[in-house]
């Protein structure tokens, strides 16, 4: 099909995701057709940079042979076969290495399709084992300016209102505390946390937090300690912990979950993501043996998780994750986040003298530039002003693909990208910013 026949179709056909549609046909849509390393190319063999790695997902980089292969191989026996009543060896094999690399005591894997899913099967898991444990807890306690998903229960414990905002009517209630990125230090991010904790005691049946990074609300890094702060109350005050690891995962701290930068082992934590290495859909929800066996029981006992999918443990999906953590082993993936992510933060220092950067947030390689009308006095530009979005497709007029998140502009490369290709990421962005904003 030629790229008019395709555009004919695209407008006819498709509607795309976070995306005004009536904007998106007055546009002219950018095509991709190919991947190689960390680059994409489009219909008309124009090449960019995937500088946020297809939504944070791609971490080796396109067409990486041994994930190919895997799935090729796998291929050679079987696509698919349900988990309801069977199992398959890559998904044993792969919850077992999921344990192995997991903070202590997570011994359980619960596969899904995406994080959404994976954060809808936590807080269904939180609250039918308290009811297990004979206490009717059905509060969540969750972070404002978090964001876990958008099925209706993650979109429950979400703090975005421009997302989540006008389902609120469909929405179960959810006790909402600040965004610890609104507190100088985690003490006083933690003191709400705490006065919630002890307000609905014996209520709560789990609190959800994404671990050091609230990346949807623009990258925001969490004081050092709020990550434990976090655990040593729920473990005081007895509610369980969920760490949506969806976005924080596999490397993309520069550890292979942010939880291991403060020493946390939460009761449940979901990962997605970059679980295959940006291949294929896939999700996985992580508990303990406690709550594990509060699901035990007989046919009579009523304990049974009701929950599943269609593709859960997908074969083709565990083989590319199975793939993709070997490559983290073969090629000291976590050792080199950690040494371009110190690259990248020396270069985005030049980004603080552009006169509408008001703030540069990085954690390894999630990074968020927010721009400001006024950076003195903290004015935004006014919505119409599209600013992120401007300086986004001037990138791309530069062989660079982003996506901002509002006027942040957004920049979390594959985990494999070299540091000579890093720098030459934060240069287009940093030309782009300075071409749209002093236009």
């Amino acid at each position: 099909m030629n790229k008019a026949d395709l555009n004919h179709d695209e407008f006819a056909n498709l509607w795309h995701p976070f995306t005004q549609m009536q904007t998106w046909a007055e546009d002219d849509p950018l095509i991709i057709v190919e991947g190689s390393g960390v680059k994409l190319i489009d219909i008309d063999d124009n090449e960019y940079y995937d500088a946020n790695s297809s939504l944070w997902v791609n971490i080796h980089g396109h067409r990486r042979s041994e994930i190919d292969e895997a799935i090729v191989c796998q291929l050679g026996r079987v696509a698919h076969s349900t988990m309801l009543g069977l199992t398959h060896p890559l998904a044993v094999e792969l919850a077992a290495r999921l344990v192995d690399i997991a903070p202590h005591g997570l011994s359980r894997v619960f596969y899904s399709d995406s994080g959404s899913e994976a954060v809808e099967i936590a807080l269904k898991m939180a609250f039918q084992y308290w009811r297990h444990r004979q206490q009717k807890r059905s509060k969540f306690v969750a972070l404002g300016s978090g964001y876990h998903g958008d099925t209706v229960g993650s979109v429950s414990v979400g703090g975005i209102s421009l997302f989540h905002g006008i389902f609120r009517d469909l929405l179960f209630d959810a006790e909402f505390v600040p965004s610890p990125y609104s507190f100088p230090d985690a003490d006083s991010a933690l003191a709400p946390v705490k006065d919630e904790l002890i307000r609905n005691a014996g209520k709560i049946a789990a609190l959800i937090a994404e671990p050091l990074v609230q990346g949807a609300a623009g990258m925001l890094v969490a004081p050092t300690g709020y990550l434990s702060g976090l655990r040593k109350l729920c473990t005081e005050h007895d509610v369980l912990l969920i760490v949506d690891e969806v976005a924080t995962g596999f490397g993309r701290t520069g550890t292979m979950f942010a939880c291991e930068q403060e020493g946390v082992s939460p009761d449940l934590m979901c990962v997605a993501k970059g679980i295959t290495g940006g291949y294929l859909p896939l999700a996985a929800t992580m508990t303990t043996e406690e709550v594990f066996s509060a699901f035990l029981g007989g046919p009579a006992d009523g304990k049974t998780f009701y929950h599943g999918h269609s593709y859960t443990g997908n074969p083709l999906g565990c083989a590319a994750a199975l793939a993709s953590l070997d490559i983290f082993e073969k090629d000291g993936t976590l050792e080199h986040v950690r040494e371009v992510s110190a690259i990248a933060k020396c270069e985005l220092e030049r980004f603080e003298r552009l006169t509408h950067v008001g703030e540069i947030r990085q954690k390894g390689l999630m990074v968020g530039i927010e721009l400001y009308d006024d950076v003195a006095g903290r004015c935004p530009y006014p919505p119409a002003a599209t600013m992120g979005a401007r300086v986004c497709r001037r990138a791309r007029t530069m062989g660079l693909i982003t996506r901002p998140l509002g006027d942040v502009i957004v920049f979390l490369p594959p985990l494999v990208s070299t540091a000579t290709q890093v720098v030459e990421m934060l240069a287009i962005i940093e030309n782009a910013i300075q071409m749209e904003t002093d236009a």
